[in-house]
């Protein structure tokens, strides 16, 4: 009897934290009283959640190389060198992180479905990918449902891999530098937030 009642006690237990973790919802992108957050909210919360399980392989740092032809911006909401909260959750550790703004870009912006040249299941939505990383980019942004092949290494298989455009906007993008609020690691120069 004490064996059935500590099954059913563990079992308890675990629907409780199932339960818990499937009921955590985000908030909507408020300001905080400086106005100083970068919102991704572009896109609906499944689709953003879904997302996230595919930037397991994404090495959220880089180089800071920018890609030949991209701009600064004129006069970001953010300048180069100032800090901002991220409020968005397209990466675990991302969401209420403090970013350091590292540059900004005004650009089209794409999220992007493509199936990784390392093999692999199809990467849905990815955000975010830059008209400048699109391999020999036409002069005029593309449209949703537009085929191109990429030239960005964001995530493993990347690179020359044959893409739709998903959505595309025209607007400032952002490299940011952060703690990881999970890891507390280091992320520099992350690609893109919007």
């Amino acid at each position: 009897m004490k064996k059935k009642q500590l099954i059913l006690g563990m079992f308890s237990v675990l629907i409780i934290v199932v339960l818990a973790a499937c009921g955590e919802s985000q908030e909507d992108g408020s300001s905080t009283a400086q106005n100083n957050e970068v919102n991704d909210d572009s896109q609906t919360e499944n689709a953003a959640s879904s997302n996230e399980d595919s930037h397991s392989s994404m090495d959220p740092s880089s180089s800071g190389k920018i890609p030949d032809g991209l701009t600064d911006a004129e006069n970001p909401q953010y300048p180069s060198d100032s800090e901002a909260v991220i409020n968005t959750n397209h990466m675990e550790g991302m969401d209420g992180a403090v970013a350091t703004i590292d540059g900004a870009y005004d650009t089209t912006v794409y999220t992007v479905t493509y199936t990784p040249t390392t093999g692999g299941d199809e990467v849905e939505d990815h955000k975010w990918v830059i008209h400048e990383e699109i391999e020999n980019a036409q002069d005029k942004p593309y449209e949703k449902g537009d085929e191109v092949v990429l030239n960005a290494t964001h995530m493993e298989g990347m690179d020359e891999a044959a893409a739709t455009i998903d959505s595309a906007e025209n607007t400032t993008v952002y490299m940011v530098s952060y703690i990881d609020t999970e890891t507390e690691e280091k992320v520099s120069n992350h690609k893109w937030v919007t």
